[in-house]
């Protein structure tokens, strides 16, 4: 676990491998969120950078509150939601998809898990925004509704019935998708 407090310390004093260690802490959950959140893994990789880049040009600036994974998931999401107002990406499949199935057992295994894993995605992206960021950051980002709730500013039932909808919703997805 970092020092979170002496790293930001030592980066606001323009300690170079301050910046690397924070990276390499958190560039893969963050990751995982953009992409989550985006479909596109090209897109989160931008969404990453342009948050780092941002963080440590602003680093004298910038006020941490709580910790500074919340600070980054906060920022990484601020970055999608932006994304989306713009209306600049453009929806495509999880390469993570594909290189996950062809990780598993075999042809007839690997091609299984690649279309679940589109049928997922696929539903995922789907879902409304606040929904769709909620179970990201619960499952993905293993973040607790307490932490969502406070990022978020909202009341910890909100998050929990977006959870409880959102997961709702995307049965329904997958029941509609499996009859077809």
């Amino acid at each position: 676990m970092l020092d979170e407090k002496r790293l930001i310390r030592e980066l606001k004093q323009g300690d170079k491998e301050a910046l690397r260690r924070i990276y390499m802490e958190y560039k893969d959950s963050l990751l995982t969120i953009a992409a989550s959140m985006l479909h596109d893994t090209y897109a989160a990789e931008d969404v990453l950078h342009d948050v780092f880049v941002s963080f440590a040009g602003g680093i004298g600036n910038i006020q941490i509150r709580g910790s500074l994974k919340s600070y980054l998931t906060a920022s990484v999401l601020n970055r999608v939601r932006d994304m989306y107002r713009k209306k600049r990406h453009h929806q495509v499949e999880l390469e993570e998809a594909g290189q996950l199935a062809a990780d598993s057992d075999g042809p007839a295994r690997a091609t299984e898990f690649g279309e679940e894993a589109e049928r997922l995605t696929g539903a995922l992206a789907r879902l409304p925004m606040e929904q769709r960021e909620t179970i990201v950051l619960h499952l993905n980002g293993g973040m607790k509704f307490k932490q969502i709730a406070r990022m978020q500013r909202i009341p910890l039932s909100t998050v929990q019935g977006r959870y409880r909808y959102g997961l709702e919703k995307l049965r329904t997805i997958l029941k509609e998708s499996a009859k077809k």
